[in-house]
């Protein structure tokens, strides 16, 4: 396990961004195409940034999500999808391909689109994060650590609702839809290198419990630790508990 560490959201962001930028132009010079997974919420926003900015062909690149919402529209302020349409899609060169969530449509149909299509791109790079109750996607403790299916419905804790409520997404945790579709722990793990953005004091405890506590689905993102090629990348406030 690597960890770099900074002294604010911006120098993370801008770390793990050339980071991430540098891997997939690797993967690109080697196989002529870079399939990456990118991460949404407010963890991601200096990442995001700075790999928008970075030199890349962008037309050699196939991208996959983390989750989204089922039933919340496209035009919601939380939508995943509206996020990253807004935030990297709009912002880049067209992509050889963009395959975003569609939680807005059969949700076992489209679970088996997507897995169609991630089963034949393996994962060059995904830029993750980790959240207040230690999920890494949206498989919140216990998360299922067995299943191998790409995708899977999930059902969202308080504690993560609580959390996209207080970042501002929705007005009350009551307002945040019950379930979403996710990409399973098992995918991530697939992927050829990861790149996890924490920022933040809220995600202090979160960090402590996935890097510090013995693998286990209690903590979700603790599984990173058996990754063979995994960063994380911390400021001065998630890094402060740790020992």
């Amino acid at each position: 396990m690597k960890i770099i560490r900074s002294n604010n959201p911006q120098e993370l962001g801008a770390t793990a961004g050339q980071d991430a930028a540098a891997l997939i132009n690797q993967a690109i010079r080697e196989k002529g195409q870079a399939n990456v997974i990118l991460a949404t919420g407010t963890s991601q926003f200096e990442t995001l940034q700075e790999l928008i900015t970075a030199n890349i062909d962008w037309s050699k690149v196939v991208m996959f999500h983390l989750d989204e919402y089922i039933g919340l529209p496209v035009t919601h302020p939380a939508s995943f999808r509206k996020y990253l349409k807004e935030r990297f899609l709009e912002k880049v060169g067209p992509l050889k391909a963009a395959y975003l969530i569609d939680g807005e449509t059969d949700p076992t149909a489209e679970i088996a689109r997507l897995s169609g299509l991630i089963q034949t791109h393996p994962i060059d790079v995904a830029l993750v994060g980790v959240g207040e109750n230690g999920h890494l996607a949206f498989n919140d403790p216990p998360a299922d650590f067995t299943t191998t299916a790409p995708y899977l419905v999930v059902n969202l804790d308080l504690a993560c609702r609580q959390q996209q409520a207080n970042e501002g997404w929705f007005a009350t945790a009551d307002d945040v839809p019950a379930q979403a579709i996710s990409m399973s722990v098992h995918q991530i793990m697939l992927s050829k290198y990861i790149i996890c953005s924490v920022p933040g004091e809220r995600k202090a405890t979160a960090v402590k419990n996935s890097l510090e506590q013995p693998v286990s689905n209690l903590f979700p993102a603790s599984i990173l630790q058996q990754h063979a090629h995994c960063t994380f990348y911390l400021d001065t406030a998630a890094a402060a508990l740790l020992a």
